[in-house]
């Protein structure tokens, strides 16, 4: 007795799938999300630009993320800088130093419109930041001016952050918190100037306050510097209702480097 049409379907829509995805291959073939060189999977990153990926392993300072060069074997100790600059979030966190293989994912996923690399960047992100994402309650993109976004078309933030929500099944709120002033570029500023050019910068709408009330916010940007952005953001965030922010970015930029 023959299968009704129904029923297969699925399995020709799979079979269409799979020559779509293969003859895509021969017209584009993967490469690697770091330099573009030939690699076997989409995405992923060739063994070059991987031994370059600068990692942020344990030990770290719990509040900034930073790491120590030394395991003293005494348990989580703050960075100095946490101790005489205690931040307005509560922890952040990122895959990798902002170096090499880090610092060309995050520029052509910015500047030359590789959107295809925010899920892998998600990806990473989703396991170094897994004891932020297990006790978050929504998931909150650092937004951009509406100018910049007008000229950018879109927001790196906000690409990796809904991939990141959807995988830990946590509230996508892009809406949470809106940039209210245009600020200059954060490029090239000192601590001091970055904290001041976002003096004001975010607001969390009213429409918004409810949703944010006693909720554990996870902040989602691709690179913290100095943090200025970070509690510019997690201000606004507490002052609308938010009852902690913590911070999950894809690159750490470290401080000697600023």
């Amino acid at each position: 007795m023959r299968a009704p049409f129904s029923a297969a379907v699925p399995v020709l829509h799979g079979l269409l799938r799979g020559t779509l995805r293969s003859a895509l291959g021969l017209v584009y073939p993967p490469s690697c999300a770091g330099c573009g060189g030939a690699t076997a999977d989409p995405g992923a990153l060739c063994p070059a630009c991987w031994s370059s990926l600068r990692l942020i392993e344990a030990p770290l300072c719990p509040r900034y993320g930073t790491p120590f060069a030394l395991d003293l074997g005494i348990g989580p100790l703050l960075s100095p800088r946490a101790i005489a600059e205690p931040p307005v979030f509560g922890r952040a966190r990122a895959v990798a130093l902002y170096d090499g293989a880090a610092r060309s994912l995050v520029h052509r996923l910015k500047y030359e419109d590789r959107l295809d690399l925010a899920v892998p960047m998600a990806r990473m992100m989703l396991a170094s930041g897994r004891e932020l994402i297990g006790q978050a309650q929504c998931v909150v993109p650092v937004p951009l001016h509406r100018w910049r976004l007008w000229r950018r078309r879109f927001n790196q933030a906000a690409l990796l952050a809904r991939p990141i929500a959807g995988a830990a099944a946590l509230p996508y709120a892009p809406g949470a918190l809106a940039r209210v002033r245009a600020t200059r570029s954060q490029v090239g500023l000192s601590r001091a100037a970055r904290a001041a050019n976002l003096q004001g910068a975010f607001r969390v709408p009213p429409a918004a306050r409810a949703m944010l009330q006693g909720r554990r916010v996870l902040l989602i940007d691709d690179v913290a510097t100095t943090g200025a952005t970070a509690n510019a953001a997690a201000r606004a965030l507490l002052r609308g209702g938010a009852a902690s922010v913590d911070l999950l970015t894809f690159a750490l930029v470290a401080q000697e480097a600023l």
